[in-house]
């Protein structure tokens, strides 16, 4: 079964500033993601800690030496929805910033999501 991955405006814009090299290896994680969905785990999925959202997740990417991590939850419609990311290197509050930022575009897209419902 094949998961259905969407991508929000931030990751999108962040995605395309990024080097071929690094779109290549994030795009490789997330062909895993929409193969094997809920079920890739360590150590290429992990759960955030400290959100208020249990589901989010990260993606865990090594390039140019350098640790990299991309936020995804699964919504309620079973799609992997890839919020945000960012390189962890030497950003000593880095997970905070990235969980606000991924917490932010999550809740926008379940607002979305509810209002489609409501409308349909």
């Amino acid at each position: 079964m094949a998961w259905t991955v969407i991508f929000t405006d931030r990751f999108n814009d962040w995605y395309q500033q990024q080097p071929e090299g690094l779109q290549d290896r994030i795009a490789a994680l997330l062909w895993t993601l929409r193969c094997s969905g809920p079920l890739v785990g360590r150590p290429l999925v992990d759960t955030v800690k400290g959100s208020r959202y249990p589901n989010l997740k990260e993606l865990r990417v090594q390039y140019g030496g350098e640790p990299w991590r991309v936020f995804f939850a699964f919504d309620a419609a079973r799609q992997a929805v890839v919020l945000c990311a960012g390189n962890k290197r030497s950003q000593k509050l880095f997970y905070d910033a990235l969980i606000r930022q991924a917490e932010e575009e999550f809740f926008l897209h379940v607002r979305a999501m509810e209002k489609q419902n409501e409308n349909s």
